[in-house]
């Protein structure tokens, strides 16, 4: 296995390897067409096994401290993707994609990363492995159902029919929500502070 830089001729696997990577995930109709670019100076990082890419990460890094990340003090990386092709996973992958962009972050003067997802048991535990904290979470709520659009949405037009819709609900009553509509995912926070990093790190809730 090797890792290396993205390259624009990589946009293609990139793209494969993410949609397989979330199919059986909370994320599984998050399906992007095209590979995302960045406002900001980007970490992206691909793993190749036989040419094909396999595990891929991107980051994007703050050059001015809260423009990307929004929980602690010091310069932040977003992890926006972070997949592993579902043919090679537990092989380590991931880990070493992370352990690769932490050494490229801290030597670019970073502080500490960040990184939101739903609530899959498997890719939680991961990140909690992988030494980062839970700092926040609020709910990602999807109004799929007749009944659950005609009780929530309330609109001026009427010959407008909503059919589907998403919305965030940032409230206390989680355990309410949940039971009020059919799919809830708790979005969460998590933060890993770079251990060697010479700056005190204080979370900002």
């Amino acid at each position: 296995m090797k890792i290396r830089q993205y390259k624009k001729e990589d946009e293609t696997g990139w793209i494969r390897c993410r949609v397989l990577a979330f199919l059986d995930t909370a994320y599984f109709d998050n399906v992007l067409k095209e590979k995302e670019t960045y406002e900001n100076p980007a970490i992206e990082l691909v793993s190749i096994v036989d040419n094909q890419i396999v595990g891929l990460l991107d980051i994007e890094y703050e050059l001015k401290r809260k423009t990307i990340c929004s929980k602690s003090t010091g310069l932040g990386g977003m992890i926006w993707h972070i997949a592993v092709h579902p043919d090679f996973r537990r092989k380590g992958i991931a880990s070493k994609l992370l352990h690769e962009a932490e050494i490229i972050a801290q030597r670019k003067g970073l502080h500490y990363f960040e990184a939101w997802t739903r609530d899959d048991d498997w890719v939680n535990d991961w990140y909690n492995k992988q030494g980062f904290a839970n700092v926040h979470s609020y709910l990602h709520v999807y109004l799929e159902t007749s009944d659950e659009i005609k009780r929530t949405l309330v609109g001026k037009f009427p010959d407008l029919h909503p059919i589907q819709a998403f919305a965030h609900f940032v409230g206390d009553k989680k355990e309410f929500m949940k039971e009020q509509f059919q799919r809830v995912h708790e979005c969460i926070c998590y933060q890993k502070v770079f251990t060697n990093s010479r700056t005190k790190m204080v979370p900002e809730l």
